[in-house]
């Protein structure tokens, strides 16, 4: 007859130890990377959103005194004015100056859902540093504040032509 062999109870129980700790490493390892999944999803939208506001605040006029459509050209130094206008009323770029911890829904209602929890901040300054223009570049920084807290700048140049 054939003997027929078995696990003994110390075989199965080490098969048993050794299989839990493959299986809390792998688990461990995949909890880490699930954390960070949104992580992409969330800078695409604050780059989206950057794109949104720099291409509504670059189809404006350079200066209060820059004639439709460019035509005729400011032809002072470079200046931030403050016109005092509501944000429906800005023509320039410079009036965008004003926004600090703006919720993206006053700009599109239908994005309301899409960018719950962002925040946006403006700053619009002279800047001759790229030498352009003799009388200078408006350089235009936006600072979302993403839902997690962290804050990306995007930075874009207009010019006076």
């Amino acid at each position: 007859m054939l003997r027929m062999r078995g696990m003994s109870l110390v075989e199965m129980v080490i098969t048993i130890v050794i299989i839990s700790l493959a299986l809390v490493a792998s688990l461990r390892a995949f909890s880490v990377l699930t954390g960070r999944s949104a992580d992409g999803m969330i800078q695409t939208r604050s780059l989206d959103l950057a794109q949104l506001y720099f291409d509504e605040i670059l189809s404006r006029r350079y200066d209060e005194d820059t004639g439709t459509n460019g035509v005729p050209t400011y032809t002072g130094a470079c200046r931030i004015t403050d016109d005092g206008e509501s944000r429906d009323n800005y023509d320039d770029v410079d009036d965008y100056d004003a926004i600090t911890n703006e919720s993206p829904d006053t700009m599109d209602a239908s994005l309301v859902a899409d960018y719950s929890g962002f925040l946006v901040t403006i700053d619009v300054a002279c800047d001759n540093t790229i030498g352009t223009l003799a009388g200078g570049s408006k350089r235009v920084d936006i600072s979302i504040t993403d839902p997690t807290g962290d804050v990306s700048v995007f930075s874009v140049y207009k010019g006076n032509y």
